[in-house]
Order: structure tokens, then C-alpha cells, then sequence
């Protein structure tokens, strides 16, 4: 067998181990879309029938919907948070040197290299103290924590390509540093800043282990209203919750591929 055979072969074994793991993986997370549909009052599989109650009852209830709209609530407040102070830190390390810009960044880096629980009980303390432990804007802070790794990691990538000669030159022109942020910087550091954005809503969206210790009566989010039903229901309503939970990730996903292609096509031209 000729060294060229012999790689295609090799490569193929390869694409075929990754290929069953990405489906292997993603078997558990797929499955729950057929029992969503189920006519059963418990989760079973195979589905047994077929039903569209649960969805009906996940957009009639008032648990549910209380949990989705406290869901995306806290979401959008954490992303805003994780955004703004993310891209604040990243432009200000950047400004750093080497020795001082490592321990720094390691520090922001910290909850994304912590299990969540600890970041939890540690949040849970502090929040204690204050009194904001189950409130909308408590659990939006906790979640700002858990992605502001993801928005310094995307714009810290993003300055590192930028030519910052053209800030330069705006500043040399006359323009204010604000202005040359805005001017200059911003649009530069734009896709960056969409990808953490991104990143950090799904975080916030999808966490269940901070929620179960920030969130309370008036701030359940809907991983914790599906973790409860889990508990004590086993209801397939669970099912057509995570298969929206699922689809509404996608389409996040789906639209910052969108806006960043459509930004990267713009700057080719």
C-alpha cells in the first residue's frame, strides 16, 4: 500500500472515531426533541404517539412562561454587564505589559477554569451579606461573572489583529480618545465583541448550577423550573422545554454566524 493510500486511509479512520463522538455526544441532547412529541404523561422512549399538549402547556402555564421571560431577562442583563466590562478589561490589558497583563487576565479567567458550583456557593456567601440573593438583577450579576471570560477571550483575540496605527492617526488628527475609541477601535473590534456577546448569553441562558443557588421565587429562569420538573414530575413538558431551549441556542448561534460573515464578506471587499 502506497504512503498516499495509507494517509487517506489514516484520515478517514479519523473522520469516522470523530464522527461517531460528535454523535455520541450529541445522542442525549437530540433525543429529547421525539419525547417532546410524546402523548405519554411521563417521559418515555420510544414516544409513545404522538401530541403537541406539552408545548401547548409549556406557552399556557404561567410557571413556564414566568421562567422563560426571567430567563431571557437575566440573559440580556448579563450579557450587557459581561460586554461592556469585558471589552473595558480587554482594551485595558492590552494597554499592559507583558508581566503585569498575565496574573490579570488569569484572574478574569477564573470562573471559566472554576467549577460552577464553587462559583456558586462562593456568590451565594457574598450575596447573603447584601441581600440581593434572589433577585433578577443578583442572579444577572452572577451570570455577568460566568461570561466575562468568554467577551475578554473573543475581543482580546480581536485586538490583537487590530493595526492600531489607525487609532493613532485618528488621535494624531485630532480627534479625542473617546471619539478614536468609537471611530476607530469599536468598528475594529466589532465580530469580537458580537462573539463574546454571544457566548455570554448562552452561558447565562443555560446555566443551571448558579441559578439553583442565586435565583428564588420571583427569579426562577427556566433551567431551574426544568431541573424542578425533573425532580418531582418527570413530565414530558420538560422535553418541549429543552427542544425550545435547544432550537432558540441554534438560532442565536445561527444569527452571529450570520453577522460575522456578513462582517468579514464587508471588510474583504
Amino acid at each position: 500500500m502506497s504512503a498516499a493510500r495509507q494517509r487517506r486511509v489514516v484520515d478517514l479512520a479519523i473522520n469516522a472515531v470523530v464522527a461517531a463522538v460528535c454523535c455520541f455526544m450529541l445522542l442525549p441532547t437530540i433525543i429529547v426533541v421525539p419525547i417532546s412529541f410524546s402523548a405519554a404523561e411521563f417521559i418515555s422512549f420510544p414516544p409513545v404517539g404522538f401530541s403537541l399538549r406539552w408545548y401547548e402547556l409549556f406557552f399556557t402555564s404561567g410557571q413556564w412562561q414566568n421562567a422563560a421571560i426571567n430567563s431571557f431577562m437575566v440573559a440580556v442583563g448579563a450579557t450587557v454587564l459581561a460586554t461592556i466590562l469585558g471589552t473595558m478589561a480587554s482594551i485595558g490589558v492590552m494597554r499592559l505589559s507583558k508581566r503585569l497583563a498575565t496574573p490579570i487576565t488569569m484572574t478574569f479567567l477564573l470562573p471559566l477554569m472554576m467549577p460552577s458550583i464553587v462559583t456558586a456557593i462562593a456568590l451565594y456567601s457574598g450575596y447573603a451579606r447584601i441581600g440581593i440573593s434572589g433577585t433578577i438583577f443578583g442572579l444577572s450579576l452572577a451570570h455577568a461573572i460566568l461570561g466575562l471570560p468568554f467577551v475578554l477571550i473573543n475581543v482580546s483575540a480581536a485586538l490583537q489583529k487590530m493595526d492600531w496605527r489607525t487609532e493613532n492617526a485618528a488621535r494624531s488628527l485630532g480627534a479625542s480618545p473617546i471619539r478614536a475609541f468609537f471611530l476607530v477601535t469599536l468598528p475594529a473590534i466589532r465580530p469580537g465583541i458580537v462573539a463574546g456577546a454571544a457566548f455570554a448569553f448562552l452561558t447565562s441562558f443555560d446555566d443551571v448550577v448558579v441559578a439553583l443557588f442565586m435565583s428564588g421565587i420571583d427569579a426562577t429562569t427556566l433551567p431551574v423550573q426544568m431541573w424542578n420538573g425533573i425532580r418531582f414530575e418527570i413530565s414530558p413538558a420538560v422535553a418541549a422545554a429543552s427542544s425550545i431551549l435547544l432550537a432558540f441556542s441554534c438560532i442565536v448561534v445561527a444569527i452571529h454566524f450570520i453577522a460575522t460573515g456578513k462582517t468579514n464578506h464587508a471588510r474583504s471587499k
